[in-house]
């Protein structure tokens, strides 16, 4: 299991390129695009096509080549196989044979955008890939990463991320960093609240464009009686100041949601004697 670049080739590793110029034959996801990937390498090798469509099938092709004792590599258009690719049906077959898989690592989007996330070192995380693309699916999915504590991956594709921004941006003042055409030209990462990311994506036309992959950072740790301060630093605020500074303010302060903090807010405002 070979890993390619996921944009610049210069990323390719020497290990692949030695085992790439070592095998009898690689199985691609895109025989078009691995052939004009192995050109610029100067390789020209067979090209087995696996995709997501007949990999099952093809997989039991592979076996019997392997147990014939040809070398075979498997490679998806960009980055690791069989993560958020094909790939894993490939390597149970394999494997249920009694044969070996051996992976080669290299280019990964998913801790190129941790590394550039600014977390702590020693946060943890979660891979979620890509949410579901059916709206109310999504909105479920989002609303389950609202209680997520940790750091959490996602990946996207141009043609949705702007239903992706939409969807996080129930999550608030919760920090997200995107990175958009990671190692490529015209790679582009921003750190940003949640609720700001859909504005963001909107001010240039350019940023909808490319592959993303995004790290929500993990959930601010909040004390218990947190929401408790919060309503606390918000009565004095409320006293001086608009009910939106007011709300900014305590929740920067406190570190409790702005959202919960604005509902404190009204019903504040609107508690009978308020303002007398």
């Amino acid at each position: 299991m070979v890993a390619t670049p996921i944009g610049n080739l210069a990323d390719i590793s020497l290990r692949a390129l030695y085992v790439l110029g070592l095998v009898d034959a690689i199985a691609c996801e895109d025989t078009r695009h691995t052939q004009g990937m192995l050109k610029l390498y100067g390789l020209n090798k067979p090209l087995l096509p696996v995709h997501e469509h007949n990999e099952a099938e093809a997989s039991v092709q592979l076996v019997q080549r392997l147990q014939a004792g040809e070398r075979l590599a498997y490679v998806s258009d960009a980055g690791t196989p069989a993560v958020s690719d094909p790939g894993a049906r490939l390597v149970a077959a394999v494997q249920a044979a009694g044969l070996k898989v051996v992976p080669l690592p290299g280019a990964s989007s998913v801790t190129a955008a941790l590394s550039v996330a600014g977390l702590s070192g020693d946060s943890a995380f979660v891979f979620a890939g890509f949410l579901p693309s059916k709206a109310g699916e999504r909105s479920q999915a989002v609303q389950q990463l609202a209680s997520e504590p940790r750091a959490v991956v996602l990946l996207e594709a141009p043609h949705r991320i702007e239903a992706l921004a939409q969807a996080l941006a129930v999550l608030d003042d919760r920090r997200v960093t995107v990175g958009r055409e990671l190692t490529k030209q015209f790679e582009d990462i921003a750190t940003l609240p949640a609720a700001e990311l859909a504005r963001w994506l909107a001010a240039d036309a350019h940023r909808t464009r490319g592959e993303f992959a995004l790290v929500l950072h993990p959930r601010p740790e909040q004390a218990p009686d947190g929401l408790a301060e919060a309503e606390r630093v918000l009565a004095l605020l409320l006293a001086e100041l608009p009910v939106k500074t007011a709300v900014r303010l305590a929740a920067e302060i406190t570190g409790a949601p702005r959202n919960a903090v604005y509902e404190r807010a009204l019903a504040l405002k609107n508690a009978p004697g308020a303002g007398a």
